[in-house]
């Protein structure tokens, strides 16, 4: 089990990646918060699954499981969803302003004379 867990944690991490090196907006949106999940998901494995283990310390006999990792990746969730958020409005921003939803800002093979903020000034 520990074997599939770690390839799909690799494989989600891979297509991050690829989708981070994209050049349009919403890739590189995808791709962070594929980033994100994978690393949710990375610590909630660290922290091991127990089965029919009390999370607080008491008069409970048996194993304890750790409430950490749970901890964490809930606030990481939360986190990650503002996060998302706030680069998505970046990036239409960003698209509005430019023009165009490339991360430089410009389509490639329009020269830097043709950009959009020029176009709105002459016009």
């Amino acid at each position: 089990m520990e074997g599939l867990v770690a390839t799909g944690l690799g494989m989600v991490t891979a297509c991050g990646v690829y989708l981070l090196l994209r050049g349009r907006t919403f890739p590189v949106v995808l791709g962070l918060s594929l980033l994100g999940y994978a690393v949710n998901v990375f610590i909630f494995a660290m922290g091991r699954l127990w089965m029919n283990a009390h999370p607080i310390l008491g008069a409970h006999e048996g194993p304890i499981t750790d409430p950490l990792p749970q901890a964490l990746v809930l606030t990481a969730i939360v986190i990650g969803f503002a996060t998302t958020g706030f680069i998505v409005e970046l990036a239409l921003r960003s698209a509005h302003e430019n023009g165009s939803d490339h991360v430089d800002g410009r389509e490639p093979g329009v020269p830097l004379s043709g950009s959009a903020a020029e176009r709105r000034e002459e016009g």
